[in-house]
């Protein structure tokens, strides 16, 4: 099978995440009456935010303290993605894009985030040159793991068979919507979320320790030729 293209996943996958996410959570619950623990937070990690939000307090989606909670989380993370230090690429994660280019695959990101908050980063990363599509949760009927974001990025990028696709990501949730979408290959990587202990259960195709494993699982020439010619 030909790969047309590559879905990664954002914080934890292809941005650090020492904690912040974790952090703007337990700050907007705290805020809003509602205590909570950090670890409390990481089975959550990957999920839509609001979503995330109504499994922390016991509820249904439709509690009204849901969306206040959710904007000051926004806020939060708007704040940490646009001014705080330690926002960056994870080790592999550029020039796999670009080795991914140079071999004819599109590079495209998702995330459980919203989409200004999706936008925050990128800016900051300086990457809207370095990939081909964007797309956050709040921008369809169903975040993950439902197969919502694939198929809108597919009618996009004009891809008709999902078998072409490849999702990398670092939560149970990220694997559970490339299965959803009937993906060609689920990749998990272990710099995020969840240990490769706690990844193996949700039985992706594969597991990698970094991204940097990715062109050489996927029978890719990484050379620096070819990333430096992507990034042109």
């Amino acid at each position: 099978m030909t790969f047309r293209l590559a879905l990664f996943d954002i914080a934890g996958t292809t941005v650090s995440d020492p904690g912040f996410v974790a952090q703007a959570f337990v700050g907007a619950m705290s805020a809003a009456g509602h205590p909570i623990d950090h670890e409390a937070c990481r089975p959550l990690m990957g999920y839509p935010k609001p979503l995330a939000i109504a499994r922390l307090l016991g509820t249904q989606a439709d509690d009204p303290r849901i969306a206040a909670i959710h904007a000051d989380f926004v806020q939060r993370m708007l704040v940490c993605y646009r001014e705080w230090p330690g926002i960056e690429p994870l080790p592999g994660a550029e020039s796999v894009f670009a080795v991914l280019r140079a071999n004819g695959i599109q590079v495209a990101l998702n995330t459980g985030f919203s989409r200004d908050i999706a936008d925050a980063i990128v800016e900051r990363l300086q990457w809207s040159q370095r990939i081909d599509a964007l797309i956050a949760s709040d921008e369809v009927a169903q975040g993950r793991p439902a197969p919502d974001m694939i198929h809108a990025l597919m009618q996009r990028l004009r891809i008709d068979d999902p078998a072409q696709v490849i999702k990398i990501g670092d939560t149970e949730v990220d694997i559970g919507e490339g299965r959803a979408a009937r993906v060609g290959l689920v990749v998990a990587v272990t710099t995020g979320a969840f240990t490769r202990a706690e990844l193996e259960p949700y039985a992706p195709d594969r597991i990698i320790d970094g991204l940097f494993e990715l062109p050489a699982l996927l029978g890719l020439d990484a050379s620096d030729r070819d990333a430096r010619h992507a990034a042109a």
